[in-house]
């Protein structure tokens, strides 16, 4: 993700909470592109049986993060803007003990209501615990009291509205539904990007960013999604991708203001992605500038891909190259397709799926760019939601 565009108008960002509002999207060329470019990942078990298989563990964690291509002039106008349309979030299988669910990442559990027994990363913690600490047999209540003692940390209690990148150690939905994404490029590159499992009528749908299905006219292939990926661990297996769709824009020139996918997984052991996971609810056409928590597993320096990141803020609207829109954010390659959301809560986990990581600029480093959600997007997902995942 991120190749970063040498520009000379660095002072265009210098002030970015307070850069000038975007008059609204227009139509980005006609209903013809508005329908949703489509392809097939994967045509039968055994395709799909070796795509898994090829997934070593040791060759997820040697896979590189992806660039995105700069965003370019004389480009189509911005996405169309309709009719405000969402989708709630569902709780999966996983979700429906969400109050006490964990799984085995980093050296420990992971507990989003106290329950969760060990480290997780370098300390101990509950709820609202303390971190990095290590009382005496490691188990922690919702209070993050160990039983021998109270751990000295970094752990934030809750989730902060304005970060710029922090370490997720709040739980919750976000931690199963987001994930990474690992594929092989046209000129045989392992690499990563990330995703999330959304709400669908096939409860199969991952979205993610389109120059994570298709770069430089060409797709990828080995496509999987794995949710709550813990630095090599797959607490809920590898989901291999059988249709790819993205939007015209997207397929026929690389227009970063289009810069999204919708991929469907096939099922798993018998079940559908978000009956196991749970799903993200979606949300198109929305208001801009709104507060977003964005997340997704950067694994270029100074992150290597094994963790969650997520940052915080009120969007803003990029006035440089495109229609995008941005926050103050200073995840890296690997993190493009992770979702970026509205109406979030870090109590739950859940939120409204309105953006994926994009993009930043060479000379705003700190900054990320999402594309709008309008109606292009909205049509992307319809037609994967629709789609057989078998």
């Amino acid at each position: 993700m991120h190749r970063r565009v040498a520009l000379l108008a660095a002072a265009a960002l210098a002030l970015a909470g307070a850069l000038a509002p975007m008059g609204t999207a227009n139509a980005a060329g006609g209903p013809d592109f508005r329908r949703p470019a489509t392809w097939t990942a994967t045509d039968s078990s055994s395709e799909r049986r070796t795509v898994s298989q090829y997934w070593t563990a040791d060759r997820m964690l040697a896979a590189k993060p992806l660039n995105a291509p700069a965003p370019r002039r004389n480009q189509w106008r911005g996405p169309s803007r309709g009719n405000p349309w969402s989708a709630r979030p569902t709780s999966g299988s996983a979700g429906s003990r969400s109050t006490t669910w964990s799984f085995h990442g980093g050296q420990g559990h992971y507990g989003n209501g106290g329950q969760g027994n060990g480290n997780r990363g370098t300390g101990n913690q509950g709820n609202s615990g303390q971190g990095n600490g290590n009382p005496g047999s490691g188990n922690q209540g919702n209070s993050g009291q160990g039983n021998g003692g109270q751990g000295n940390g970094n752990r934030q209690g809750s989730a902060v509205n304005n970060s710029p990148g922090l370490r997720w150690t709040d739980g919750g939905a976000v931690v199963r539904t987001t994930g990474r994404v690992f594929f092989t490029t046209a000129d045989g590159r392992n690499a990563s990007c990330s995703g999330t499992a959304v709400t669908s009528a096939n409860e199969s749908v991952v979205i993610t960013a389109g120059h994570c299905v298709k770069l430089n006219g060409a797709a990828h292939r080995n496509w999987v999604f794995v949710p709550a990926f813990d630095n090599g661990r797959r607490p809920f297996g590898t989901w291999v991708g059988t249709r790819m769709f993205t939007t015209q824009q997207w397929n026929a020139r690389e227009d970063i203001n289009f810069d999204m996918a919708a991929v469907v997984v096939a099922p798993l052991n018998g079940q559908t992605l978000t009956d196991v996971v749970g799903g993200q609810g979606v949300a198109f056409n929305q208001a801009r500038r709104q507060q977003m928590f964005s997340f997704g597993y950067p694994a270029a320096e100074p992150f290597d891909g094994s963790r969650l990141i997520y940052c915080s803020g009120r969007a803003f609207d990029d006035t440089v190259m495109t229609q995008d829109q941005g926050l103050r954010c200073n995840m890296t390659g690997g993190s493009s397709g992770g979702p970026w959301f509205v109406n979030f809560d870090p109590a739950t986990g859940l939120g409204s799926l309105n953006s994926v990581n994009s993009f930043t600029y060479n000379f705003a480093p700190g900054f990320m760019f999402g594309p709008f959600f309008g109606d292009e997007a909205m049509a992307v997902y319809r037609a994967a939601e629709r789609a057989d995942a078998a």
